[in-house]
């Protein structure tokens, strides 16, 4: 059993690695700055330009839609890095080392998810009008699947109504945490609707490409998160108010919108897990570095014995999610996402757990300082926690797991 990287994957990590050094680690007071001044002059929601500026780097340096697998960049006619889920799997972890730092590269949620969706399932009119700008970076997106009304976890309690007339669909429905949706440059939906109620459960749904700019679209309210509201990008409440789409933007076919589901959110629930894991890591030296500087009852708090044991186990917790996380790339890359379906849940209930513990113990060790934004670690918390639920409750994931695990077991099996 091979455990090293691929020579392709160890010489774009090492330039990524560089780039972050150079470019992203020396941005994030400049960010934090001009977020902001935006915010004091009005203007919170517009794209920030510390970001912006280092796209046209990223894109020099190669570094850019590094997440596009092999077989969905066929599937899309571009052609960037050419990496597999397990070759990309270090690569995101080192950008999440930095919450903002996967939009730099062109990697960040939901942009990732709808891309390889519309690439997967979409037409070539479609992939024309909406994948290459997405591609290109000129655009952004956003995925409106969850609504307030039901427990969003399964899939099939979906209430938004997509009726056919003529040659056109009715959409009709709320939908919230729709991230990306309150950002001035998102200029498409992929939206999520009930279009058959008669049909069989898994065949009622269907998943529809709505312009942003279509009419009886309205962007009801930003929605926080642990008290951040993550400008300029966001999440938010949107109503579907008689929203008329063409027939034609529906993506695979009707009733196939559970399946196309399934689909996206594998490659974007062990997307977030490997970013988790470069979060989880940074978290873990700062703690080593503030916990070898800070002295209490007359010694470094390293040499406190609790702090050792924290240490020694967050490394243990780091390295074990990251293993179970390669395997599941592995097996995507191997077997397919649908046989990779049981990795994929165990790594999207460990990594966040993981990464919760080992930065709330990275806060303890920094005492009052850990929960202000002096450090990165209080927003990677709410962030790590709020992994917990996106894509899928833990609960959802474990039920699944245990199902197929007595499967196993059962009688003639």
């Amino acid at each position: 059993m091979d455990f090293n990287y691929s020579a392709k994957t160890l010489e774009l990590q090492a330039r990524l690695a560089q780039f972050m050094d150079e470019h992203i680690y020396p941005a994030e007071k400049q960010h934090a700055a001009e977020l902001a001044r935006n915010t004091t002059a009005g203007k919170r929601w517009t794209p920030l330009k510390t970001i912006e500026d280092l796209k046209p780097k990223a894109q020099a340096a190669g570094l850019w839609n590094l997440f596009l697998p092999v077989d969905t960049a066929e599937a899309s006619g571009y052609h960037g890095a050419g990496l597999t889920n397990q070759e990309y799997a270090p690569l995101a972890e080192t950008m999440g080392r930095v919450l903002w730092a996967s939009e730099v590269f062109n990697c960040s949620a939901p942009d990732t998810g709808n891309m390889e969706t519309i690439a997967r399932y979409g037409s070539e009119a479609i992939k024309s009008e909406w994948l290459k700008p997405l591609l290109q970076g000129r655009i952004r997106s956003a995925f409106a699947m969850t609504e307030p009304e039901v427990a969003s976890s399964d899939a099939t309690n979906i209430t938004t109504r997509m009726q056919r007339d003529g040659d056109d669909y009715v959409i009709n429905g709320r939908k919230w945490w729709t991230s990306g949706a309150n950002d001035p440059r998102c200029k498409v939906f992929i939206t999520m609707g009930k279009t058959d109620p008669e049909a069989p459960r898994h065949s009622q749904q269907s998943m529809i490409v709505v312009p942003a700019d279509t009419p009886g679209i309205t962007i009801l309210r930003n929605l926080n998160v642990f008290g951040y509201d993550d400008a300029p990008h966001g999440h938010a409440e949107v109503i579907f108010d008689n929203v008329r789409v063409p027939a034609a933007n529906v993506l695979l076919g009707e009733g196939r919108g559970f399946e196309i589901a399934q689909g996206r959110l594998g490659p974007g629930r062990i997307h977030h897990c490997m970013r988790l894991i470069g979060q989880a890591e940074r978290a873990l030296e700062l703690m080593c570095q503030r916990a070898s500087t800070r002295v209490a009852f007359g010694k470094p708090i390293a040499a406190q014995t609790v702090t050792q044991e924290r240490i020694a186990e967050a490394r243990c917790k780091i390295d074990m999610a990251r293993l179970l996380t390669l395997k599941a790339a592995w097996m995507m890359d191997t077997a397919g996402n649908k046989a990779a379906r049981t990795e994929i849940a165990m790594i999207k209930v460990v990594a966040p757990n993981m990464a919760c513990q080992v930065i709330d113990w990275a806060i303890q060790a920094h005492g009052g300082a850990g929960v202000c934004d002096d450090f990165p670690l209080a927003y990677a918390y709410a962030n790590a926690r709020t992994l917990r639920f996106a894509d899928g409750p833990d609960e959802v994931h474990r039920n699944a797991i245990a199902k197929w695990e007595l499967g196993k077991h059962a009688a003639g099996a």
